[in-house]
């Protein structure tokens, strides 16, 4: 396996690691106390579910269409 595609695993991984992270923070209470007064999630949530599906692209299209032999 190429090194592209490992590198894209990772960030693959890594990026469902980071959005499920964001979606559990979305359910607390703090944040939605959060929402209810500002409409917005607060920063921190926001950097994990833009990150996580960033990454989660990135490495989804790093494993598909990695350097080919």
């Amino acid at each position: 396996m190429h090194w592209t595609r490992l590198l894209g695993i990772a960030l693959l991984v890594g990026g469902i690691i980071l959005l499920v992270m964001g979606f559990q923070a979305t359910d607390s209470l703090g944040e939605e106390l959060h929402q209810q007064f500002t409409g917005g999630y607060t920063d921190e949530t926001r950097m994990y579910l833009i990150a996580g599906g960033v990454m989660a692209v990135v490495g989804l299209a790093l494993t598909i269409f990695g350097v080919k032999r």
